[in-house]
């Protein structure tokens, strides 16, 4: 039996190794709690059998989204020839694994994380280019904190879907759902 979180894993590896842009870039559909959908993309910040890992502005749409309907689902995209869609329940993640990962990431981006007001009207971008200057003076040379609106997301896999392209469109469909002694594997056709 085929472990899909292994095989995700494989797969993101060989994306990795193709040169392509953003190997880790991902497909979230949420939806509000009247069932409108809603997509954008995201980036990928961990993967393991917890879950998929996303970070974003907790008062980001997705954030609301999630808040009153906590199901998702991820979609990965490898050209030419490879798709992953991932659904499952959204929890999420601890304050201190937020913290150590925004610890790592580059130092203009924490600043951009205090300055944004994610998906709210901008008057232009010199606001907000004014916004990461007033913090950059604020952090000073110090360590820049985790914003108390900024954190993570883990979606925790009930379903996942390996899409290959094959010749004359005989492309290969699994699809693995999570039961009550471990995953399910189902090929389906394409």
């Amino acid at each position: 039996m085929i472990d899909p979180i292994l095989q995700f894993a494989d797969w993101l590896d060989a994306a990795k190794r193709s040169g392509l842009a953003e190997p880790t870039a991902m497909a979230l559909a949420t939806a509000d709690k009247t069932g409108f959908p809603s997509v954008r993309m995201v980036l990928l910040k961990g993967a393991d059998k917890r879950g998929f890992v996303f970070y974003t502005n907790l008062g980001s749409p997705k954030a609301s989204d999630l808040a009153e309907n906590p199901r998702a689902e991820l979609c990965f995209y490898w050209p030419p020839d490879r798709q992953v869609r991932v659904r499952g329940d959204i929890v999420p993640v601890s304050t201190e694994e937020a913290d150590a990962y925004f610890a790592t990431r580059p130092r203009i981006s924490q600043l951009g994380a205090w300055a944004s007001h994610q998906s709210k009207p901008l008057g232009g971008y010199a606001e907000l280019e004014r916004a990461v200057a007033a913090f950059t003076l604020k952090f000073g040379f110090s360590a820049v904190p985790r914003p108390p609106f900024w954190s993570g997301y883990r979606l925790v896999p009930s379903q996942m879907e390996f899409w290959e392209q094959k010749p004359f469109r005989l492309h290969r469909r699994v699809r693995f759902y999570l039961g009550g002694e471990g995953w399910e594997e189902q090929p389906i056709y394409p």
